[in-house]
């Protein structure tokens, strides 16, 4: 097993601990209760004490294989969709259509989330599975044009690529509609900020409110695994990638991951949880048609330069 094998799992858990250190803090701070930064980078690893030692409690006829299948899956899926994320120059796995592999493990997302719904054998749980079926139904579109248009601009579906066709400019600025419908169907991709809810209060936690202990633990954190893939993947896609002055490109690629990680938990505090039938409006009168036009645009703009 290669170095960079077991450098990405350890740099996604560093990152899921940053995203909660940091959650935590403005989550205080919104209270009033403000938390320094010592009090917030110990917190996360006492909520996670707290969990490994709690107790598991099951439901009546309860699936545990599904349930465990759902919870095993969901974090395989954030892992192997990161695998295709440069970080630096070359990402861990390299591959000719790695925009269609990254699509394609959010789609495994959406099982293992109905998986984790429907295990428990609960009505809350399963209310929450389906919620997500039907978020994932709303932001899909937007988030697959959005991937696309990168490739498209680059002409290739090839991570590395992209990021070379990034050498001279930011694909930011010659698609921003692209870039915000991306980062919004991220967030929605982790059922985070305005788009929790699978998981909102209205339904004691929705797709995890039959979990506990080690199983709530694994969900939660398998949640942020999946918006820091998403949050990385912003960068190959529309930041260039390594590319900038003075740093390493993997010092880069970090750097801007953990803005986009600090854009997407401010957004979560700054937006009350949005209604199903209201972001799925958004979605498709809005930001599909937005996105299909900034495609239309791209490749108007490609075709002009002789590209393709």
């Amino acid at each position: 097993m290669s170095a960079t094998t077991l450098l990405l799992p350890a740099l996604m858990i560093a990152a899921v601990w940053f995203l909660a250190a940091l959650d935590g803090a403005l989550a205080g701070r919104a209270a009033g209760r403000p938390v320094g930064p010592a009090a917030a980078a110990v917190e996360p690893v006492r909520a996670t004490a707290r969990l490994l030692v709690g107790q598991r409690r099951s439901t009546l006829a309860a699936d545990g294989l599904l349930r465990w299948a759902g919870i095993a899956s969901l974090i395989v899926a954030a892992v192997l969709a990161a695998a295709v994320v440069p970080l630096g120059e070359r990402p861990l796995v390299d591959l000719s259509v790695g925009v269609v592999w990254f699509n394609a493990m959010e789609v495994v997302a959406w099982a293992a989330v109905w998986l984790v719904g429907w295990g428990p054998n609960g009505a809350l749980s399963l209310v929450g599975g389906y919620r997500f079926v039907a978020q994932g139904l709303s932001y899909e579109l937007p988030h697959m044009f959005a991937i696309i248009t990168a490739a498209l601009a680059a002409g290739s579906l090839r991570i590395t690529d992209i990021v070379d066709a990034q050498a001279g400019l930011w694909f930011v600025v010659l698609m921003p509609a692209a870039f915000v419908a991306y980062l919004l169907s991220a967030a929605a991709m982790a059922f985070w900020g305005p788009f929790d809810a699978p998981v909102a209060r209205d339904t004691a936690g929705g797709a995890g409110s039959e979990l506990s202990g080690v199983d709530r633990l694994l969900f939660a954190g398998g949640r942020r695994l999946l918006l820091v893939a998403a949050a990385s993947m912003a960068v190959p896609l529309f930041l260039g990638g390594g590319h900038g002055p003075w740093l390493p490109a993997w010092a880069w690629v970090l750097l801007k991951t953990a803005a986009v990680l600090v854009v997407l938990v401010w957004l979560r505090h700054q937006l009350p949880t949005i209604r199903m039938d209201r972001w799925a409006e958004i979605s498709w009168v809005v930001l599909v048609p937005l996105t299909i036009v900034q495609a239309l645009v791209v490749a108007l703009v490609v075709l002009a330069r002789g590209g393709m």
